[in-house]
């Protein structure tokens, strides 16, 4: 025997669907963009700018340990000019050709490289102090590195260090560079490679970017 459904219950039920279908509109609508935004961002960060967190000392007092700095990626490497500070790719010059850590390790690297909560193992940042075609030596008659016969003067250098310890003399070849940190008695840069393949040298095509700024702490906040 059919049963009547009040018209006011049909008419609530109908309003209760009509409310949950715009609520699971509005959530597929966050969603998408939340997941357009990390997108967006992804993409920025690797092709325009990102922000890389430094470990090292080996570039004080310019950059600091635990100084988060912004990065501009669009660059052309073959440009850079003595002075010129860079971040580069060191795979194949300043690191092994591979890393044999496990996925998990390599995975987690990459999460808190993301996050900017550590450091890259295989970017660096240093000075360009050769360009294609230079001759780079220590020292003059003053204790200053020389190039292409001229000394030069580095006031970044930090307090206390000599230009370099070590002698040597680098003829910098085509779509290379020579680079050195400006805390040169703790940094392993060009000078500490000169007998491995390449001579030391930074091919100019695993040039990363050129930093522009350091974001973070606030207290050095400011433009490089």
């Amino acid at each position: 025997m059919p049963t009547d459904i009040p018209a006011a219950a049909r008419t609530g039920s109908r309003a209760v669907r009509r409310e949950r279908q715009p609520r699971s509109r509005g959530w597929r609508s966050v969603v998408l963009a939340l997941l357009l935004t990390v997108l967006l961002t992804g993409a920025l960060r690797a092709w325009v700018v990102d922000v890389y967190w430094i470990g090292s000392d080996s570039m004080q007092p310019t950059i600091e340990p635990g100084d988060r700095v912004l990065v501009g990626k669009l660059v052309d490497g073959s440009e850079l000019e003595r002075g010129d500070l860079v971040v580069f790719d060191g795979r194949g010059s300043f690191d092994p050709l591979h890393d044999d850590a496990p996925w998990p390790l390599q995975a987690a690297r990459t999460l808190g490289r993301w996050a900017g909560l550590t450091g890259s193992g295989t970017v660096y940042l240093k000075r360009v102090i050769g360009t294609p075609g230079d001759v780079v030596e220590c020292c003059g008659p003053t204790g200053r590195l020389v190039v292409d016969g001229e000394e030069i003067e580095e006031d970044y250098l930090h307090p206390g260090d000599r230009p370099s310890e070590l002698e040597f003399t680098a003829v910098v070849p085509e779509g290379r560079l020579w680079v050195m940190g400006d805390h040169r008695s703790v940094s392993v840069d060009s000078r500490s490679l000169l007998g491995a393949p390449g001579g030391g040298m930074v091919r100019a095509d695993k040039v990363v970017g050129v930093p522009d700024a350091v974001l973070w702490p606030l207290d050095r906040a400011g433009r490089l």
